[in-house]
């Protein structure tokens, strides 16, 4: 009995209708067999084994049709027969391979022979495969016979490589690109011929007999037929199909996916161990990773894409590819795959296989320090934070929240009948006939160094050189006992009976500002922190903006993605906004926290960032400034949202500049008083009193 022929011989086409994956050339040519209107040469291009030669022979069958024209051959009359699937064939349709007949020599036989008239049909069509072999001396010897053919002849060039057919010949034909036929169009096809074969095809084997084929349907129809020749009497099983094309088990491809999102090389170098004792290719491993990558990029980017067909996958992998998806991010995937296609570069031709498969592996365990793993290293975050299992990060809050073991209960009033200001520690526990307003505040030169609140830096309780203030003698039985502050912060309604009389309330005004953090995660005190990085960055982008910043700014308050920003007075407000320095303070917000905040402007005296190291001694006609067991409860309000004074504090500092009446700035002074250097130069001292802008500078060396 003789044996049957290959499945890709047995099922080709008869008829245009029944190529597959080729509507884009076989509808144009079957209307023009119908209307009459075919050309004397044609250019059939296109991959390997995707219909180029049995189109043509379809065609040549059709043009020599009895009942021509017609758009699909007949199949009866002789001409059909003899050209059909296991046809003698007709001398009048010669089918030549340039590969072996490309000479000039071969050029000019068929050009001799062209000339005579078809023998029992009614052209005569010479199909020329493998075109891009013809020599260019051939091509000369034929362009003459193509340009002008008699009306008997007909030609049909089918090449792979159309460019290196020359252009005077391309000029004279009608060029159709075949293309390699879709997965799912080959699949269907697939399971029809395993129907008509009676041979079951399991659908988890399906797409590796369609992945080997690569588009083509000749490899396709091998690949199958190797399968089929092979199974058993269960048919075409998954594990027959793995084992026979040599791919990777999913089995271990869903254990190296599931190593690499949970960064465990033990199980990863276990997988490549198994790879190499099985004795399968390290590249084919590469090769199906790759795949697996792209399958979870696609679906990361598009969540419906089994259901929509993007995704030709069996029920079963689909749920794992599921799962496996939301274990990466998009950068963790691409980041993969981009190493796993560098890698495939490398395995050709490679002498260490393992070694360079293990690299690989290793290259995608340790993170990137290049842009991509960055993204990747981000993303791993994002997923762990909206998981809730990313701890919070202590480091930011020592510096400016320490724990207070008698933290005040935020926004205390200030109290009912406060006593002027004493130099003692406990200056508003004395109530009797003092104005209805709070105790003036601290001098307004003070402002916090670094990231403590203002409040927080604080003279020595009795400098040397401050002159005691002169009329404030009314509570004079309570000025020298130090017991005070125990006894007048119940009075008072300050909750802290238990603190020391000085220190105590520091951490606790300073404990309340991350209470309610902006979104985000960055609270005041961190944008505090990072100040003097992101004056270094504006520094760089803009001179002027950065000498206003650290002469004549501190940052006020977060509020969400606002950035309030507090300066000494309103001039400098007002050059500020006027000049665009907004701009570059946002940038460099980008550039050191990455984050696009909102900048906003006010004016508070106690602003001025010199003081913290330059402190201005205190006039003995304002009052004495509040020590730090006054200040702290009384700013509990303001502590959750940054830095800056209570309004009460501001109150009353602005009230006794606006209601007394001008003096003298130096009617005070003594000649043993200290020199106060304040290092300020004619530029910055423009910029700060008069908000001066600094338009250009001229060099006169």
């Amino acid at each position: 009995m003789d044996a049957p022929l290959a499945l890709y011989r047995r099922y080709r086409p008869e008829t245009f209708a029944e190529v597959i994956g080729q509507e884009h050339v076989t509808d144009p040519l079957r209307h023009a067999l119908a209307a009459n209107r075919v050309n004397h040469a044609y250019l059939f291009s296109g991959p390997r084994g995707c219909g180029k030669t049995t189109s043509a022979r379809i065609l040549a069958r059709a043009l020599n049709c009895e009942q021509a024209p017609v758009s699909d051959p007949c199949g009866e009359c002789q001409s059909c027969r003899d050209l059909a699937r296991g046809g003698p064939g007709s001398v009048d349709v010669i089918e030549i391979d340039a590969a072996s007949h490309g000479g000039v020599d071969d050029a000019r036989d068929l050009r001799e022979r062209a000339f005579f008239a078809p023998i029992s049909s009614r052209y005569k069509v010479y199909i020329i495969d493998e075109a891009h072999m013809v020599s260019p001396q051939g091509f000369n010897a034929l362009l003459k016979l193509v340009e002008e053919p008699p009306p008997h002849l007909k030609f049909i060039f089918a090449t792979t490589e159309p460019d290196k057919v020359i252009g005077t010949i391309r000029s004279r034909t009608h060029h159709y690109p075949f293309r390699l036929v879709p997965p799912k169009a080959l699949g269907d096809y697939l399971n029809q011929l395993s129907e008509t074969e009676g041979v079951r095809l399991e659908p988890a084997a399906l797409p590796l007999v369609v992945r080997a084929g690569a588009g083509s349907v000749r490899d396709t129809l091998s690949v199958l037929d190797q399968l089929l020749g092979g199974a058993g009497p269960e048919g075409v099983t998954y594990d027959l199909a793995v084992q026979l094309l040599g791919y990777t088990p999913d089995s271990l491809l869903d254990e190296a996916v599931a190593a690499f999102g949970a960064g465990d090389g033990s199980t990863v170098f276990g997988v490549v161990d198994k790879i190499i004792e099985s004795g399968q290719d390290p590249r084919r491993f590469a090769e199906d990773l790759l795949q697996r990558l792209r399958d979870l990029v696609v679906l990361r980017a598009v969540p419906d894409a089994l259901a929509t067909g993007l995704l030709d996958v069996p029920g079963d992998r689909a749920e794992r590819l599921q799962s496996q998806a939301t274990s990466f991010g998009p950068a963790d995937l691409t980041r993969m795959a981009d190493l796993v296609n560098a890698a495939l570069t490398e395995f050709r031709g490679a002498t260490a296989p393992r070694l360079l498969l293990e690299l690989m592996c290793a290259r995608i365990l340790v993170p990137a320090s290049d842009a991509s793993g960055v993204v990747a290293r981000v993303d791993r975050l994002e997923k762990r934070l909206s998981m809730g299992g990313v701890p919070a990060t202590g480091a930011d809050a020592p510096a400016d929240a320490q724990p207070s073991a008698a933290a005040p209960a935020p926004a205390q009033p200030a109290p009912a009948q406060p006593a002027p200001a004493q130099p003692g520690p406990a200056q508003a526990a004395p109530a009797q006939g003092a104005p209805a307003r709070q105790t003036p505040a601290p001098d307004p030169a003070r402002p916090p160094v670094d990231d403590a609140p203002p409040w927080d830096v604080e003279e020595p309780p009795e400098p040397d050189h401050q002159p005691p203030p002169p009329s404030t003698p009314q509570p004079s039985q309570e000025a020298p006992h130090r017991p005070a502050p125990e006894q007048a912060a119940p009075a008072a309604t300050q909750p802290a009976p238990s603190q020391p009389p000085t220190r105590e309330p520091e951490p606790a005004a300073a404990e309340a500002q991350p209470a309610s953090p902006p979104a985000g995660g960055m609270s005041v005190a961190d944008v505090r922190r990072l100040w003097p990085e992101i004056l270094e960055v504006v520094k760089g982008l803009r001179r002027f903006t950065w000498i206003m910043l650290s002469q004549n700014a501190q940052v006020q308050a977060l509020d969400g993605t606002t950035l309030t920003i507090a300066l000494v007075n309103s001039g400098a407000r007002d050059s500020f906004m006027a000049s665009g320095s907004a701009e570059y303070v946002q940038k460099a917000l980008q550039q050191v926290i990455g984050v696009q905040w909102r900048i906003d402007a006010i004016v508070d005296p106690s602003a001025d960032p010199r003081a913290a190291s330059n402190p201005a001694p205190a006039s003995p006609q304002a009052a004495a400034p509040t020590p730090p067991a006054q200040a702290a409860p009384a700013t509990g309000g303001d502590a959750g949202r940054g830095v800056g004074a209570p309004e009460s504090v501001r109150q009353a500092m602005r009230e006794p500049a606006s209601m007394a009446p001008p003096e003298d700035p130096d009617a005070s002074a003594h000649p043993d008083d200290p020199v106060v250097d304040q290092g300020t130069d004619p530029e910055q001292l423009l910029s700060r009193e008069l908000g001066a802008r600094v338009i250009d500078e001229i060099d006169h060396g």
